[in-house]
């Protein structure tokens, strides 16, 4: 690569703006705001089903032999692009040695 275009790169790196600093400046608007929170819940299925999976050192793939189901199923899960059923949650929580709570909390 030549000197002009690594400068280029570099100068482009300066310009990037963390996405912390970015999503605390959209947090401040109403209805950003509204819609983020209507996925927290998904959020946090999907990071308690890959920490887990990770601490545990399991596959997608095993985690889907375990819990009776498939690889993709696992995939959508953790990248959040379904609506899974709290039974399929409860099967993915007790293939990790996990317990599916649930709570209803005042907004």
């Amino acid at each position: 690569m030549n000197k002009k275009k690594q400068k280029t790169q570099k100068l482009d790196r300066k310009k990037w703006i963390p996405f912390k600093k970015i999503h605390k400046e959209w947090m401040k608007d109403a209805e950003y705001r509204r819609e983020y929170e209507k996925l927290e819940p998904e959020f946090q299925i999907a990071k308690a089903i890959i920490d887990a999976r990770v601490k545990r050192k399991v596959t997608q793939q095993r985690l889907a032999e375990l819990a009776n189901t498939g690889q993709a199923v696992i995939s959508r899960l953790e990248n959040m692009t379904g609506k899974p059923s709290i039974s399929l949650v409860q099967k993915v929580a007790e293939a990790l040695g996990l317990r599916l709570q649930i709570r209803l909390v005042p907004q």
